[in-house]
């Protein structure tokens, strides 16, 4: 008991904000007293529950308990999830792997921490937690705005509040409930209340958690208009706007439905419209894909209406086309929520058809890194084939690299930063989830910038799993782009981690220099980037083939270190090229790590390939994708050792 009174900690935010009454950031608490050490079993253990915490908000309730490590086990790890009761299982999971993300962030290597976001909570500790009813911590923050008529303002919450334990408690499933109340006193002011708490507490366990959250909750700052007090078992929270999703509720003669009659109108019109193209497929007998269906059926929480994808996109308006790849055009949209998406639709004179849309959407779906692209999900319906995205406001890096007007944006810093969070995302791919993934497409236009100029890889179309056994493996079907290709790869069709890390190489240089890694800069001969800077480099110029854009903005060590390593990486013999992991080390320890003399470039395309390409992009408007005539087997995502995907 001694213990648990000395963490007990109340935080209040005194948060500041522009609109009139919503608090949005998250709260958070660490047990600093008690820490693990770095790599050990503890944060092994640790990462593994957070991994599945994420993995398991599809087929959760939005409340999960899991552990890892053996019971009673020093290094043992207990942690749980609890999604807001109203969000949607798309929000739920968002927030879910957000927070799996930042717990380790805001606590770092702390065995017990607690994070709360307005949609969700995540709580781990080195003790069994899963029974108990938690007293701690308490966290809570305050609107700094005051109401008017503070006294009668406190009344009607105190009153609305009361109503609200009540039917949380008693609710079988979620244990949630929120209720709306006008503010007489004050005209066009209401209430707005919320209440809930762990489905896995009893009926009784419930209402004594709300009761004393409440209860912190009317006295500790009195006439505001909006606050929240949070436990592990519950929360409680009131605003003057509204901050929730508003259902039928069985407590009211009146359904709350559509929280105005534009929305209202909308939403109708959408429905409507939609019932009526299905209706009219049905007509024309157009079936879908029954055996993509089913083997993309555990998926089907992913799911999206394709009407709902066409609503969102103003139905694939030229003016929200984001760019165009080998999978067909992107655009921009936004779901009725707010949220943006970029919505890859599937080209009808694609070649990459319906087993890289299958690859894609098993396999994203279960990677979970900052330096990923986010799948939200995907719509498969009538003769639509289309991949859901989070929106990345940037763009892809090579249009902002290689247009002298954006690269200006690239300034050396921002140049790094990509170049290590590209081979941060590789790494985890090839190390860090369960499986050793290959992406065989990374080149610039793969990868998407966020607004803080963070790199995401995208396109999974051509990946290939290895089990945990495997290092390498050999196709006849040769796909990728020109120029990013490892030799071994592109000759024999033989692949493994090291093709990715010669693709690093290649985009590494082109991120230095500025340069597209097609072309030739050296004479109208066989030369190409790869060439140039070995060129320059053996001359012991380096400095030359920096991207002026850069300007002064660099440091000439780190630069020429950069340099190094992207040369080790794109070596003729894969054996030389170093891993992912010992390149992330190069890249972060600036000069206290020795490297190795690198050997000449891999082989160059000659100057007719040259020629024929640029015919290529011409007639094409991308990079053409190579993809061998014979009719071969298609390569999936799944290998023959493998069952299901999932996140180590």
């Amino acid at each position: 008991m001694t213990e648990h009174f000395a963490i007990l900690i109340f935080m209040l935010s005194f948060l500041t904000v522009e609109t009139e009454s919503t608090i949005t950031i998250g709260e958070h608490y660490c047990l600093t007293s008690s820490t693990f050490i770095p790599n050990g079993t503890y944060e092994a253990n640790l990462n593994l529950l957070l991994e599945s915490l994420s993995s398991h908000t599809n087929s959760s309730n939005g409340f999960f308990n899991t552990s890892t490590g053996e019971p009673r086990d020093a290094d043992a790890v207990y942690g749980r999830f609890l999604c807001r009761g109203d969000v949607t299982k798309d929000v739920c999971t968002e927030c879910v792997i957000d927070a799996s993300v930042q717990i380790k962030e805001k606590c770092p290597m702390v065995k017990a921490a607690i994070l709360w976001y307005d949609e969700c909570m995540m709580q781990y500790s080195y003790s069994n937690f899963f029974p108990a009813m938690d007293e701690v911590p308490i966290l809570g923050g305050y609107n700094p705005q005051n109401v008017n008529k503070p006294t009668k303002f406190m009344t009607l919450l105190e009153k609305t509040m009361k109503q609200l334990i009540t039917w949380a408690a008693k609710r079988s499933e979620k244990k949630y409930a929120s209720k709306e109340a006008p503010f007489k006193e004050l005209s066009g002011t209401t209430l707005y209340t919320f209440a809930q708490c762990r489905p896995d507490l009893s009926a009784a366990h419930c209402e004594d958690c709300l009761q004393n959250v409440t209860s912190i909750l009317l006295t500790n700052q009195t006439g505001k208009i909006g606050g929240r007090i949070l436990r592990p078992g519950c929360l409680a929270r009131f605003e003057t706007s509204l901050f929730y999703a508003v259902e039928k509720k069985r407590h009211s003669r009146l359904a709350i439905g559509i929280t105005s009659a534009t929305s209202a109108v909308v939403l109708l019109c959408v429905a409507l419209w939609f019932a009526l193209k299905r209706k009219k497929n049905k007509r024309n007998n157009v079936e879908e894909d029954p055996i993509a269906r089913s083997e993309i059926s555990e998926l089907h929480s992913m799911q999206f209406d394709v009407g709902a994808i066409e609503a969102a996109t103003d139905y694939f308006l030229d003016q929200n086309k984001l760019g165009e790849g080998g999978f067909g055009p992107v655009y921009r949209g936004t779901l009725p929520c707010g949220r943006k998406i970029a919505a890859k639709k599937l080209s009808q004179s694609s070649k990459q058809g319906m087993q890289e849309f299958k690859n894609e959407v098993e396999l994203v779906a279960k990677l979970q890194h900052r330096n990923l692209v986010r799948l939200l999900g995907f719509a498969m319906e009538r003769e639509e084939t289309i991949l859901v995205y989070e929106y990345v406001p940037n763009g892809s890096l090579d249009q902002l690299l290689f247009d002298p007007q954006q690269s200006i944006q690239l300034d050396w810093l921002a140049r790094h930063k990509i170049m290590v969070g590209v081979a941060r995302g590789l790494l985890y791919l090839h190390e860090d989830s369960r499986l050793r993934i290959i992406h065989r497409d990374l080149k610039a236009s793969n990868i998407l910038l966020d607004d803080n100029m963070n790199p995401k890889i995208s396109d999974f179309g051509m990946a290939r799993i290895f089990c945990a056994e495997q290092s390498q493996g050999r196709t006849n079907r040769i796909v990728g782009t020109y120029g990013y290709m490892s030799p071994e790869y592109a000759m024999y069709g033989q692949f493994s981690v090291k093709s990715d890390v010669f693709s690093f190489g290649v985009l590494m240089l082109e991120i230095i220099t500025g340069k597209k890694n097609q072309y030739s800069y050296i004479s109208d001969d066989d030369t190409g980037l790869l060439d140039y800077v070995w060129e320059h480099w053996k001359t012991g110029a380096p400095l030359e083939i920096v991207d002026p854009m850069v300007s002064e903005s660099f440091l000439v060590n780190e630069v020429i270190r950069c340099i190094h390593i992207g040369l080790l990486c794109i070596q003729n013999d894969k054996e030389a090229r170093p891993t992912m992991d010992t390149v992330v080390l190069m890249l972060s320890s600036a000069d206290s790590i020795s490297l190795p003399v690198p050997e000449r470039p891999a082989f160059l395309v000659s100057s007719e390939k040259h020629k024929q390409q640029s015919q290529d992009r011409n007639s094409n408007g991308s990079s053409k994708k190579l993809n061998n005539s014979k009719k071969m087997p298609q390569c999936s995502v799944i290998s023959d050792c493998l069952t299901d995907v999932a996140p180590r």
